[in-house]
């Protein structure tokens, strides 16, 4: 959002193969393996389709998620200009579960442009032709890395279909 992050990093990875993260030392979606080189699909279960042990399974790792920090990202708590220009740096530790939160919430903020130039009131992430793949990619992110804190490579975010749903059946304290 800002042209800051250079300050940060003077380097980054180009990953190879089918390799991905901030230091390519995980497997691109859909591969598995030590090589990064077997493919597996994993396929996401309607809400209502799941059992009880499974909705059980599923509070309880987001609720580890909300417990445990983040052992790869942080966020920014000031921007470019409260940070110096870089030398000063405001992060802080983030749970995984609220690292999700501010990606999503911060995808629909103003945008920073070159100078002071804002655009403001646009939502890039519900708003524009890319609602679809950014909420994929946003979707596909956060399962890896509930994955990685649970250790369980099956683990999927169930979805809801509400194309005939007459109101927000899922909205219950269940």
């Amino acid at each position: 959002r800002e042209n800051w992050p250079i300050v940060f990093y003077n380097r980054t990875c180009q990953c190879q193969g089918n390799f991905m993260g901030y230091n390519c030392g995980d497997c691109k979606f859909g591969f598995t393996g030590p090589n990064c080189t077997v493919r597996r699909t994993l396929i996401r279960k309607e809400i209502y389709r799941m059992t009880a042990t499974e909705k059980d399974k599923f509070i309880a790792y987001l609720n580890l998620a909300k417990r445990s920090l983040s052992s790869d990202y942080v966020i920014a708590t000031g921007t470019y200009e409260q940070m110096n220009n870089g030398s000063n740096p405001m992060f802080a530790d983030v749970n995984v579960y609220d690292l999700f939160v501010w990606l999503h919430y911060y995808a629909s903020r103003d945008a920073f442009l070159e100078g002071d130039l804002v655009w403001r009131d646009i939502d890039f992430a519900h708003e524009a032709p890319a609602f679809l793949p950014w909420h994929r990619f946003f979707l596909l992110h956060w399962e890896h890395e509930i994955q990685r804190l649970t250790g369980d490579e099956n683990f999927t975010i169930p979805f809801w279909d509400w194309r005939d749903a007459q109101q927000c059946d899922i909205c219950t304290d269940e």
